[in-house]
C-alpha cells in the first residue's frame, strides 16, 4: 500500500499549496484595496478556495493513514 501513502502525501501537499496561496492572496489584498466592500468580496472569493484547499488537504492526509493501516 505504499503508493496510496504517496498518492495521500502528494494530495496533501496540493492542499498545503492552495492554503499558503489564499495566505499570500489574503496578504496581497490587504495591502493593496482599502475599499471595505471590494476586499471582502476578495476575501469571499479567497476563502472559498482557501476551505477547497483545506478539504484536499484533509483528504490526502486520510489517504496517508488509510495507506499506513494497510500496510
Amino acid at each position: 500500500m505504499e503508493p496510496l501513502i504517496w498518492i495521500g502525501a502528494a494530495i496533501s501537499l496540493a492542499g498545503l499549496a492552495g492554503i499558503v496561496w489564499s495566505l499570500f492572496a489574503v496578504m496581497r489584498a490587504r495591502r493593496r484595496l482599502t475599499d471595505d466592500a471590494v476586499l471582502r468580496a476578495r476575501m469571499r472569493e479567497v476563502l472559498t478556495v482557501n476551505l477547497g484547499a483545506l478539504l484536499l488537504s484533509v483528504l490526502g492526509l486520510m489517504t496517508i493513514v488509510v495507506g499506513v493501516v494497510l500496510s
